[in-house]
């Protein structure tokens, strides 16, 4: 019987402490659509199969203080599939984060509440420094967006970027 209470305690300290900690999945306005495989304003996951081009974004701290990224500014088709390829070159941890400008910033306040919460939504990547990763994401809808981090003081010091999202891409 002793025995059976500790694992029940142990489960519910567990569900208490994820709770606790935050979850990006349907943690704060998202519903798990992404996830799910469903419509973003943004778009929807991608297929690697389906990468028409592929986006190198650099993460990085300036030596005045500011984090940026590298672009700070991406031009997308509507139907595109592009691959995000990120590298944090910077000295801090930092994520990338693509969105509209208002789940962005409901997002930005979720994070100063639990700065630590887990990332799973397919539209977002954290990487400590030197890492590396990806998102592959298909543009479905006209407008503009913007990628972001998320994690506090970071979006006030300059890391966010503009992305369009357009009929057409002129050529040069």
């Amino acid at each position: 019987m002793k025995t059976l209470l500790t694992g029940a305690a142990i489960a519910l300290l567990s569900v208490t402490t994820a709770l606790a900690a935050g979850s990006h999945t349907g943690g704060h306005g998202h519903d798990d659509k992404a996830a799910a495989g469903q419509h973003m304003a943004i778009g929807k996951p991608g297929m690697a199969a389906d990468v028409s081009r592929t986006v190198e974004v650099e993460m990085l701290e300036t030596d005045d203080g500011r984090m940026i990224f590298r672009p700070d500014r991406v031009d997308v088709k509507r139907g595109e599939t592009v691959r995000f390829s990120l590298v944090n070159n910077g000295e801090l941890e930092h994520e990338f984060v693509l969105d509209h400008m208002a789940a962005n910033a409901e997002h930005k306040a979720m994070m100063a509440k639990f700065p630590e919460m887990e990332h799973d939504d397919p539209n977002a990547a954290r990487l400590v420094p030197g890492a590396t990763g990806e998102i592959i994401w298909t543009f479905t809808n006209d407008g503009g967006f913007e990628f972001a981090c998320l994690i506090p003081g970071h979006y006030e010091s300059g890391m966010r970027g503009d992305l369009s999202v357009i009929d057409t891409l002129a050529t040069n």
